[in-house]
């Protein structure tokens, strides 16, 4: 069996990934600083689980010693760490770039002097804001003109474009990784994730959209759209993000130096007002909405074609997203001991 090395392992997937890699007998090191809200329950829930399977590793990946030390006794690393929220890029982007891109670059630092295959979490917003694809609204949702983009989603191809701090560290992190694979022969693969969403996912109002929906419906607390809430977004259970993420690394030789788009495609596809009106159906009463105007780098439309990472990475169909928004909502309801009922509108 292998170390496992997962910065952000506490995280919302580092730490489903974790899950699945340690019930698979490997050992796990998660590195992660705790700063986000609510991931210490995360971390005890790993630990009650796995016991010394699972250890946790109190750093910051900015600080290169301490990742050097911590890839050095790593055969793979999964490096999840980062500043998430585009909101919070625009008002302190110095923390931003030092945390996605330094800290990626000494992630890659580490793992050239040694080899070690990494597997990196992008985001679809290296695309920027895909405002030159013809959009029209249909059924409450914005959709593509064109029948192609609308049938497949966005693939790698689409031309990379920068919008936000946010997205230029994330966007020039993607770019190192791939890099370092052509330059110095390091084994890596970067995922651009869609919106994943599960259990496990504390969702706030700048990231984790799914679980911020529900959380606020279940409280009977007001859900704010920026924009029209027209947007749309293809959805994946983390389930199947943890399977991409696991057939990256048992994959690397072939796959490395290749980005994926990852998300649940079109028949995942879903405009927030559309989500809204299907949590309103699961808890049997309608959220109240407010709106605020459009936040910076918003794309009215984001699909991807994961056509590519399923067949390089070998992946099966994705659960489909009622259901499994559905048993998120159950998660949730039992994990923060919320009283609303839960119907049965999953199909």
């Amino acid at each position: 069996m292998s170390r496992v090395l997962i910065t952000g392992g506490a995280g919302f997937i580092g730490s489903n990934l974790a899950d699945r890699l340690a019930g698979q007998g490997h050992e796990i090191v998660v590195l992660d600083t705790l700063a986000r809200r609510g991931v210490e329950g995360n971390l005890k829930w790993l630990l009650l689980r796995h016991g010394a399977q699972v250890r946790h590793l109190t750093a910051d990946v900015r600080q290169a010693e301490a990742v050097e030390t911590a890839v050095a006794q790593a055969d793979v690393v999964f490096h999840l760490a980062a500043q998430v929220a585009v909101t919070t890029s625009l008002v302190d982007p110095r923390t931003d770039f030092d945390v996605n891109l330094i800290g990626t670059l000494n992630v890659l630092e580490a793992a050239r002097r040694r080899c070690t295959p990494v597997v990196f979490a992008s985001t679809n917003k290296v695309y920027g804001d895909l405002g030159d694809i013809e959009l029209a609204v249909q059924n409450e949702a914005w959709l593509p003109t064109e029948p192609a983009l609308r049938t497949r989603g966005v693939d790698e191809r689409r031309p990379l474009d920068f919008h936000t701090p946010y997205g230029c560290s994330k966007g020039a992190a993607d770019q190192y990784v791939l890099d370092y694979a052509r330059s110095y022969d390091v084994p890596t693969c970067v995922l651009r994730m869609s919106c994943i969403y599960g259990s496990r996912q504390m969702g706030t109002e700048d990231q984790g959209w799914v679980a911020h929906f529900l959380i606020r419906a279940l409280e009977g607390a007001p859900i704010t759209l920026y924009g029209d809430g027209r947007q749309v977004r293809d959805i994946l259970d983390v389930s199947d993000a943890v399977d991409a993420y696991v057939a990256a690394w048992e994959r690397i030789e072939a796959v490395s130096g290749r980005a994926f788009n990852l998300g649940g495609g079109p028949e995942n596809a879903v405009s927030l007002r559309g989500l809204i009106a299907h949590i309103d159906r699961l808890i049997g009463r309608a959220a109240e909405l407010q709106f605020e105007d459009w936040r910076a780098g918003d794309q009215r439309y984001f699909v991807a074609d994961a056509s590519a990472a399923h067949r390089a990475l070998g992946l099966g169909a994705v659960k489909p997203w009622r259901p499994g928004v559905s048993d998120l909502a159950d998660w949730l309801r039992a994990e923060r001991r919320l009283d609303a009922r839960i119907g049965s509108a999953a199909a």
